[in-house]
């Protein structure tokens, strides 16, 4: 008899190409029943809280909150090396007006909200799925969102302007990669 073992990750494409082959049967257990779930990275951390996966893609950030039921894997982490979380807006606004502001981020226990803490801590947070803030921003509905995955690379086709870039920020501060995320 098998053994099923759920496997839960983001749609987004990084993790699409790290589960590609166990997900699409190129890569097969004999002893093994893989069972695939795709979620936005906040429902996975959270249900990473309550031990829900065998398996889960989770945000570096979480780990603290989940280290009692989950090992990190030696596999399958996104380090961002000048590279990282986006913050936009509709109108131009420099780094330092988003203090007070309301903005759109994809989750208070990702990675990318920590570390938008870490550059502004005081601003009101608007917690709304990856894949919808720059909807959300474009209708007005937070003053900036905090991107990541592919609306990093898509904010300008919605007439979105770049506040700050946080992974660039985190590289000429403390001159280190940015741990984004990993599967536990």
């Amino acid at each position: 008899m098998k053994r099923l073992l759920s496997i839960a990750h983001s749609p987004d494409s990084d993790d699409a190409f790290m589960f590609y082959a166990l997900a699409t049967g190129k890569v097969t257990d004999p002893g093994l029943e893989f069972r695939h779930c795709l979620k936005d990275i906040e429902t996975l951390n959270r249900e990473a809280q309550q031990g829900l996966w065998d398996v889960t893609a989770i945000s570096f950030h979480a780990y603290p909150s989940i280290a009692d039921r989950y090992a990190l894997m030696a596999c399958g982490g996104s380090l961002g090396d000048g590279y990282g979380p986006l913050v936009v807006s509709q109108k131009a606004m420099s780094p330092e007006q988003l203090k007070g502001k309301r903005i759109a981020v994809p989750g208070t226990l990702t990675t990318a909200y920590l570390t938008l803490r870490l550059f502004e801590p005081a601003f009101e947070p608007v917690v709304v799925p990856f894949d919808q803030i720059l909807e959300v921003v474009e209708q007005g509905g937070a003053d900036a969102g905090l991107l990541i995955h592919e609306g990093q690379l898509t904010f300008r086709r919605h007439g979105c302007h770049l506040v700050v870039d946080l992974g660039r920020w985190w590289k000429e501060r403390f001159d280190l990669p940015l741990p984004l995320g990993g599967n536990a």
